[in-house]
């Protein structure tokens, strides 16, 4: 057998086929099987060369032990993007598909030192404050408002009619948005990822989120906009905008994907349905294989460097691929031992998601609370005919079409109440003049 036998074979379909071109992450080739795409790039080693979009070159770290030396080493790697070489000499644009993810914002997720422990802090103390109770009580508050929109036809896409819907909704209240404000925190989320009118979306989301800083400033309330406004970090206003838009945003996209993700491996794995009660273990399984967030965590080496024998010159983009990462043998010998959280698809080091438990606390009760509600529920279409997103960053369905028997509509959870010590808000209602937007149309929904 000779060296041409022994060669990796791209994927069907990759670009990269013969030409020794970066291997892309975009289009509908690797959103069908990343897997088979993570499997040939471990034979660059530790790290390998990719294309986000067209002309967006990055470096993908897929090995377990060499993601966990970038995300923990932060003097060797920066996520300050005013550092990414390629953006500044104009070989990226900031029409890219990939820029609102990856240009730089004042927020704690692209500072480092002093400033990102100053962001930081006051992000993870606000978001700690967050009261178990009163989360899943919004959670199945407005599951249930989700549901009876679509519960009397018997039949749904659970990713666009209810996975993709109750983050947004739940962060809405517990961000203190009012109807106004809270409908165009929407739509400028929902356009900014799915990318319709992108520039707009991101317009309208800085702005609604400046409107609702500016309201918080004047009547603060037990929300987390106003316990971060209170912090000892004494952010400003800009700060505050950009911290809030990058809570909602990081938020509201990866647990949308986290959501459906699981629901996906629910209705689709014989073995949770005929064992049953296994939502927190089909969780763990979809972070384990499937995570939301499959490739990220950019940054730049501030001087050339090398990583896992890899030559990185300072400003490269850098990624690590958590789906890669979980799937490769380092975590693979890990997870059969037993060790069932080992995995990255919260990240880690100083960077790693501030938000972890309130993320699966709301996706539990997200699907415990649909499947109470449908318990025949069932995949409407083969397994094989469904399709995933294309793009570098997110593993998400693009649809995930149910049934199951119509039930009842206009059935409502117990209304939102404060726990012990809280003091009791009223929704603002929705501007008179205008036709409300979906955050109205639940207010007005809870106070019929």
């Amino acid at each position: 057998m000779n060296a041409h036998d022994t060669a990796p074979v791209p994927p069907p379909g990759c670009p990269a086929h013969g030409s020794g071109a970066r291997v892309p992450l975009h289009g509908p080739e690797f959103a069908a099987d990343p897997q088979a795409y993570y499997e040939y790039l471990r034979h660059y080693g530790a790290a390998a060369p990719v294309e986000l979009a067209p002309g967006v070159e990055a470096t993908l770290v897929t090995d377990y032990a060499a993601a966990l030396q970038l995300l923990q080493d932060s003097g060797t790697f920066r996520k300050d993007a005013r550092r990414w070489r390629a953006f500044n000499k104009g070989k990226v644009g900031p029409d890219s598909p990939v820029a609102p993810l990856l240009a730089y914002r004042p927020n704690c997720m692209f500072a480092d030192g002093a400033d990102h422990l100053r962001l930081r802090q006051a992000v993870t103390d606000s978001m700690a404050r967050v009261d178990t109770r009163r989360l899943s009580r919004s959670t199945e508050q407005i599951s249930g408002y989700l549901i009876s929109q679509f519960a009397g036809r018997g039949s749904a896409d659970l990713l666009g009619d209810y996975a993709k819907q109750l983050p947004l909704f739940v962060f809405n209240e517990l961000f203190g948005c009012p109807a106004d404000i809270g409908d165009r925190v929407l739509f400028g989320i929902s356009g900014m990822f799915d990318g319709v009118n992108a520039e707009k979306a991101v317009e309208v989301l800085f702005q609604a989120v400046g409107e609702l800083v500016a309201l918080k400033r004047g009547k603060p309330g037990d929300d987390v906009t106003s316990w971060l406004m209170r912090h000892e970090a004494g952010l400003s206003d800009e700060e505050m905008v950009h911290q809030l838009a990058l809570l909602l945003g990081a938020g509201a996209e990866p647990l949308r994907n986290l959501i459906g993700n699981t629901l996906h491996r629910l209705l689709t794995h014989e073995r949770y349905a005929r064992e049953g009660g296994l939502i927190d273990e089909a969780l763990d399984d979809t972070l384990w294989e499937n995570p939301p967030m499959s490739n990220y965590a950019p940054h730049y080496p501030a001087a050339d460097t090398e990583l896992a024998g890899q030559h990185l010159q300072a400003g490269d983009l850098v990624l690590v691929s958590f789906a890669a990462a979980n799937t490769g043998p380092a975590l693979r010998a890990s997870r059969q031992a037993g060790s069932n959280r080992a995995h990255l698809a919260w990240s880690a080091g100083p960077h790693a998601c501030p938000s972890k438990e309130p993320a699966r606390h709301i996706t539990v009760t997200a699907i415990e609370h649909l499947l109470n509600e449908l318990p025949d529920v069932e995949l409407a279409v083969p397994e094989d005919s469904l399709t995933w997103r294309p793009g570098p960053f997110n593993r998400a369905l693009a649809t995930l079409p149910a049934r199951f028997t119509p039930a009842r509509t206009g059935r409502r959870t117990e209304p939102l109440r404060p726990v012990a010590g809280e003091e009791p808000e009223t929704p603002a209602p929705a501007r008179p003049t205008e036709r409300g937007g979906m955050w109205s149309q639940f207010l007005n929904w809870l106070t019929r």
